[in-house]
């Protein structure tokens, strides 16, 4: 389906007006303020936190509030929660709000992790109508006249979809907008997004922005999404792992659409559609710019930065031709100066790779069935015997 919908220059959740309607996905271990600030300086954005449990945040565990913590050149400020708890959850807006942490809060129903989902809660959650609801009211109570938002999947599985239900319950409840992953919790993330559901979601929820998510890896597959759903906005997730500079690409997609839709097709000559085409030397100064990020996120501790910055380098060099050993001895690197000897030792001339820099990044996994409790899709109600499972769920997992 095709709605030729031309994006607008802007996006307003609540009373946060956004030049540039992008929106970075919450990703465990990915996001932290390092990672935020880097991207802020390549583009426009509404950057979220790292997923933070409610509880670990109300019990004001040490690297909860550590990762509430934003850089005075962050702003709008935003976190995203994830509970199971009506009550917890609640306090724990409450908590941020009162101790004026954030601009923004969101609200996370979509960890596919076996972990989580086997306890109820991430994408399993919203199959349980009343505690969806209870702990979406909750929430926008606390929040008061600040934006909270929801993410979520599609649903358990093809057979067990909850999005639009679950989008009627949060749009009554006064969310400021709904950000959709177009795929199922038992599809994880292989395959390709239904951005058909996107659509539908569209069609059925008008009071709110609608943000869609998943598959978006160029800056031309965010406009062909907005195009082909109607969505008001996107959310980018893996695709900007080793890739901050998509944010540039994505403002200027977004200011000049009718210019990003010419890009589409990939060039003959370059295999390429992206904006920007950076060199192998603009690579290596873009990670060396995160390491040193790092450092300052882990407040002066190099080591701990440099064995944060490991799990990124073969995303940065992603179709790049640096040679194995090199890739190796940045993926144990442990000082910044052995960083900076390493990277010394690439052609920072080289150019551009093209096609073989693009695309699918991060692991995607296998449709596998989702872990549920005992008798979990008996009933769209919470029984008794699940409360207690419920609470073995907030565990600190990706944001799905």
């Amino acid at each position: 389906m095709t709605m030729t919908a031309t994006p607008a220059p802007s996006l307003q959740i609540g009373p946060l007006s956004l030049a540039v309607p992008v929106v970075l996905a919450p990703m465990a271990g990915i996001t932290n303020t390092a990672f935020r600030r880097l991207c802020r300086e390549f583009g426009a954005g509404l950057y979220v936190s790292e997923m933070i449990t409610s509880r670990a945040l109300v019990e004001r565990t040490e690297g909860s509030m550590r990762l509430i913590k934003h850089h005075e050149s962050e702003t709008p400020r935003s976190i995203q929660l994830y509970g199971v708890d009506p009550k917890t959850v609640a306090d724990a807006v409450t908590m941020l709000v009162a101790e004026d942490r954030a601009d923004h809060i969101d609200l996370n129903f979509g960890c596919p992790v076996p972990k989580v989902t086997r306890k109820g809660g991430g994408a399993a959650l919203p199959w349980k109508l009343d505690l969806f609801r209870d702990i979406v009211e909750g929430a926008v109570k606390a929040a008061g006249d600040l934006p909270l938002t929801i993410k979520m999947r599609k649903g358990i599985d093809s057979s067990h979809l909850t999005y639009l239900e679950a989008a009627r319950i949060a749009e009554g409840a006064g969310v400021a907008s709904i950000a959709l992953h177009a795929r199922t919790a038992s599809e994880f993330y292989s395959g390709h997004a239904d951005w058909s559901a996107i659509a539908r979601l569209k069609e059925t929820i008008g009071g709110v922005p609608i943000l869609g998510n998943g598959d978006i890896w160029s800056a031309a597959d965010a406009i062909r999404m907005v195009d082909e759903t109607g969505c008001d906005g996107v959310v980018v997730g893996r695709g900007c792992l080793g890739r901050p500079w998509l944010f540039g690409d994505l403002a200027a997609a977004f200011l000049d659409p009718d210019t990003a839709r010419q890009a589409s097709p990939r060039d003959p000559e370059t295999g390429s559609a992206a904006v920007a085409q950076p060199s192998l030397g603009t690579v290596a100064a873009t990670l060396r710019r995160h390491a040193e990020l790092l450092v300052d996120f882990f407040d002066g501790d190099e080591d701990h930065a440099c064995r944060d910055i490991r799990k990124h380098i073969g995303w940065y060099f992603k179709g790049y031709p640096v040679g194995g050993d090199i890739r190796s001895a940045l993926a144990t690197v442990e000082s910044l100066q052995q960083m900076d000897d390493l990277l010394a030792r690439l052609d920072w001339n080289q150019p551009y790779p093209g096609a073989d820099a693009e695309g699918p990044r991060g692991r995607a996994g296998t449709p596998k069935r989702t872990s549920l409790p005992d008798g979990w899709l008996l009933s769209r109600e919470l029984a008794d015997t699940h409360r207690a499972e419920l609470a073995e769920a907030e565990l600190s997992h990706s944001g799905g």
